[in-house]
């Protein structure tokens, strides 16, 4: 026999509402596979390949020794291995890079190109990375690699950061970190000076970083406003990623 069913049933509690969900740092490829984007891998491509030609013209035009030391060439050394490996992992639908890396990759193109355009491209005598004096001729190939380096590979990189690079990925943290290398090339210029011979032309890369023509107190000083300038750029490279709109909606 069953027991009887009791006449009072006691109230039952009430149902709690749905719980609330709390964000955690969980990657949208935790969840969603990464998908192949091969219109980003083989633009890609043509960035590393471009940039990996502009450095291998300015090696055969110049002194590989005194073409290494420049601050633009070793943004664009980088800049072609960063972007053939994202160009890898594009085609293949893997994780990309971290932002923290291919950010600073293009801040430093970037910087290489407002330096020279803004401070050495119209200075007298013509700055030069193979120590000529005259400006080069147009369609020659020092004013070619020049083109490249400042102009067309900078160029290339903000387009893919604009195009094809998810937004709102850059940390403001990050600017602070991303000053290490310009400090650290500072120091090696400085290093650098200091053991070449003072009759050596090539002593002093930058003219703003001329310790025989400011002294160590100007060129310091200079060294201190360019540093400025570079974390600004970088705020507003942050700033810049969180206000545009984010392509890869389209799985480009």
């Amino acid at each position: 026999m069953t027991a009887p069913i009791p006449r009072d049933i006691p109230d039952l509690p009430a149902v709690p509402g749905p719980p609330v969900l709390l964000p955690a740092p969980v990657p949208a490829t935790a969840v969603v596979a990464p998908a192949r984007r091969p219109t980003a891998a083989v633009f890609r491509v043509l960035i590393a390949v471009t940039a990996a030609g502009g450095v291998a013209l300015e090696l055969l035009v110049g002194s590989p020794a005194r073409t290494l030391s420049y601050f633009s060439v070793q943004a664009t050394a980088l800049l072609a291995v960063i972007t053939f490996l994202s160009a890898t992992r594009a085609w293949r639908a893997r994780r990309p890079l971290p932002p923290a890396v291919t950010g600073a990759a293009l801040l430093y193109v970037v910087i290489g190109a407002l330096v020279y355009h803004l401070l050495l491209a119209h200075t007298t005598p013509p700055f030069s990375m193979t120590g000529a004096t005259t400006a080069p001729e147009r369609w020659h190939a020092q004013w070619t690699a020049l083109q490249v380096l400042h102009v067309l590979v900078p160029a290339a990189a903000v387009l893919d950061w604009l195009l094809l690079t998810p937004a709102a990925r850059l940390r403001l943290r990050q600017a602070a970190a991303w000053l290490l290398y310009p400090l650290a090339y500072l120091a090696f210029t400085f290093i650098r000076a200091a053991l070449l011979p003072p009759s050596d032309p090539s002593r002093h890369l930058y003219p703003f970083l001329d310790v025989t023509a400011h002294g160590y107190r100007g060129t310091l000083a200079n060294a201190l406003l360019l540093g400025l300038g570079i974390y600004a750029l970088s705020v507003l490279l942050v700033a810049l990623d969180h206000t545009r709109p984010s392509p890869t909606r389209h799985r480009l």
